[in-house]
């Protein structure tokens, strides 16, 4: 099993699983966006090492301001952390919900931050027959009985963007709500989508984002959380000192000024990611529609593939995906995949034709057969 930690992306894992070199694999386990890091992060890292006999900035006054220029927000409304993961588990810390509703299925991490606390969960259902789309209807069964919704948006391991009438209407009900952003940057018109300004004025909503994912950093953890002022002040109070290090906050300062990697991170997805849905869609997959850098897909029934099957015998050919089906709300069936560079593309497509032809149950030319 490749998620022993509950994530996707673990190398050593893999290299002890199926004997290869760590540096053998083609990791679409993980949703990082192959262009990245930016050069500029080399040229930090290269010279940084030169003031670790420093202490960082305890503030991170530089990475909030550039952040706060950003996005046209208030520094005061930021607290920057070590990853997003770090500021999921400190802000349910911070407002110790007794009852917290998740759509199902999501971001495990949302979950064992609740049960840290020991809160309870109700869980919001994303059906596969709505596009795993979160709907108005459900969120109503639950939202009276929470007193914290807890949602991505996008989300993950579905992709999808929450709608905007949805929105409004969690907004007008005056819920406390948090949404994770961590992959909103791969969205080229993020500013119709974010919440990221309505956030830092908000008493009842909390934003968190990734610097992770978009800039290919996720070995120097960094992301950042937009809230009220005076709740940002509290979460402050409860977070780790010093838990942001030097590389990481000039790191940060220095990707927000390169306008031209975004651009070309998002010509990379405007192209890949169709050509890798369609491509997976005629090879007989069902691809849910993604807002961002990864796909949700299932094997259909007849073919006997199952998530846990294809992720051992693409892994002894070097290819890692992501067993969708530890996300609870998925069956055995669902895969996730990141979206990358062509050639690699072009290797995973070929891989998944393989082993869905050499399985005993298999595709056809007219759609799938069962082999004597």
């Amino acid at each position: 099993m490749l998620e022993r930690y509950g994530h996707g992306g673990d190398l050593l894992t893999a290299q002890e699983t199926f004997g290869l070199p760590k540096e053998h694999f083609t990791d679409f386990s993980s949703n990082m966006n192959p262009l990245g890091p930016p050069a500029c992060v080399r040229e930090i890292v290269a010279e940084g090492w030169k003031d670790i006999h420093k202490y960082p900035d305890p503030a991170v006054r530089a990475l909030r301001g550039k952040l706060a220029h950003k996005y046209g927000i208030d520094p005061e409304s930021i607290l920057v952390g070590n990853g997003a993961a770090e500021l999921i588990d400190l802000i349910v810390r911070v407002l110790k919900p007794e009852r917290t509703g998740l759509a199902r299925p999501s971001f495990s991490e949302y979950e064992e931050a609740v049960h840290k606390t020991d809160g309870k969960l109700l869980s919001i259902p994303l059906l596969a027959g709505n596009g795993f789309a979160l709907a108005e209807s459900e969120l109503d069964r639950v939202m009276s009985n929470t007193d914290l919704l807890f949602l991505g948006h996008p989300n993950n391991p579905t992709g999808r963007l929450i709608a905007r009438d949805v929105l409004d209407m969690l907004l007008r009900s005056k819920r406390r709500l948090v949404l994770d952003e961590a992959f909103m940057d791969f969205i080229e018109d993020e500013q119709a989508h974010s919440m990221l300004p309505l956030a830092s004025q908000s008493r009842d909503l909390i934003v968190i984002r990734s610097m992770t994912k978009f800039y290919s950093i996720p070995g120097i953890r960094l992301g950042f959380m937009v809230a009220h002022p005076e709740l940002i002040r509290e979460a402050r109070r409860l977070q780790v000192q010093w838990s942001v290090n030097d590389l990481a906050q000039r790191i940060g300062c220095a990707v927000l000024e390169d306008a031209p990697f975004e651009e070309a991170s998002w010509r990379w997805l405007r192209e890949e990611k169709p050509w890798l849905s369609a491509q997976l869609g005629s090879l007989g997959l069902e691809v849910v529609p993604s807002d961002v850098n990864f796909l949700l897909f299932s094997f259909p029934m007849a073919t006997g593939m199952t998530a846990a099957k294809a992720q051992q015998l693409l892994g002894e050919q070097g290819i890692l995906l992501r067993d969708a089906s530890r996300f609870e709300g998925l069956d055995e069936r669902y895969c996730r995949v990141a979206v990358r560079l062509r050639a690699d593309n072009e290797k995973l497509v070929a891989a998944l034709s393989r082993i869905l032809d050499a399985f005993p149950v298999s595709r056809g030319r007219g759609g799938v057969r069962h082999e004597a």
